[in-house]
């Protein structure tokens, strides 16, 4: 395998850390593009890495990084809105900007970060996923896509969250409770793309849908949270009337925890048909067996709360 030069978009986010390092193993030469270089420089520690300040939606900044690349990726992605930052400018206009770019420098290979049935369903977020993939299909640039599922690992945003949130709340109201997906782990997504980048015969303009080998509820997956954090939390389902009006409150909290067109995109189920991590040669992670590793930091702080509890 020949070592490339590759340009990262997205790169500092959670699939970025654990993607990066890996991609550096084998020997090649990375550019970490970021929109404030000084409070991502852990992302940077790896030989051949280095970590460069753009503003990635100006097609001017990115070009002369893209110049010398032989590869470009985006992992670029948003859950929510949030100012400026709309699922149109993240997903779509950045799309169209790296495609235009890539055409203006001569860089013939694009990897992209796509989710689970993007275009299907009513979200915006799904929405513009499938309207970006669409983007790069009619490219005319060697493209792969990546389609995982809900991602877990260490700092995700699935256990972690709801972790947190059954810390804080002895009864917690779930929307959507009976939403399926197939959570993969963030290490097999991140071999995945590394393995695409160093096969481009196998790789080469596919899509590559990334799920794990259990299907579960949302509520199902908060329930085995709950039972290793904080057992004597009560997790209620909510009708979707009650769901859409707890999602419509929660857009104006403090993080946005929770927003209208979350809601919308767990009325799509996040479950693949065609299992890309096996094309790879890949054998999944298991939710399961992750769990109780991904929660024993919150399994003895709860240990320790009912320690001092007991001592009051």
């Amino acid at each position: 395998m020949k070592p490339q030069r590759i340009v990262i978009l997205g790169g500092t986010g959670f699939v970025g850390s654990i993607l990066v390092p890996r991609l550096a193993a084998d020997g090649h030469n990375i550019v970490l593009l970021s929109r404030n270089r000084q409070k991502r420089r852990p992302s940077a520690v790896a030989p051949g890495v280095t970590l460069r300040s753009a503003d990635i939606y100006d097609s001017a900044a990115l070009r002369p990084y893209f110049s010398e690349a032989d590869t470009v990726m985006n992992l670029v992605g948003i859950l929510n809105e949030r100012g400026r930052d709309t699922f149109q400018r993240a997903h779509i206009d950045l799309t169209k900007t790296i495609i235009d770019t890539c055409r203006d420098t001569g860089v013939r290979r694009l990897h992209q970060m796509s989710s689970l049935k993007a275009g299907q369903g009513l979200s915006r977020y799904l929405k513009t996923r499938g309207e970006a993939e669409a983007l790069v299909k009619h490219s005319g640039l060697d493209w792969t896509l990546y389609e995982p599922s809900t991602i877990f690992g260490p700092g995700d945003g699935l256990v972690t969250r709801f972790a947190s949130l059954l810390r804080l709340m002895p009864v917690l109201p779930l929307a959507r409770p009976k939403a399926k997906m197939a959570p993969v782990y963030v290490g097999d997504v991140a071999e995945a793309i590394a393995r695409c980048v160093g096969d481009t015969a196998l790789s080469l303009n596919r899509t590559f849908e990334l799920y794990g080998r259990e299907t579960l509820s949302l509520i199902d997956i908060v329930r085995r949270i709950r039972d290793e954090t904080h057992p004597r939390r009560a997790v209620i389902p909510l009708p979707d009337s009650l769901g859409l009006l707890q999602a419509e409150v929660a857009q104006w909290m403090p993080g946005k925890p929770f927003s209208p067109d979350n809601f919308r995109s767990l009325r799509t189920d996040s479950v693949g048909k065609t299992d890309g991590l096996a094309m790879l040669g890949i054998q999944p992670q298991s939710f399961t067996a992750w769990l109780p590793r991904l929660l024993g930091k919150a399994v003895r702080q709860r240990r320790l709360d009912d320690a001092r509890g007991m001592r009051r």
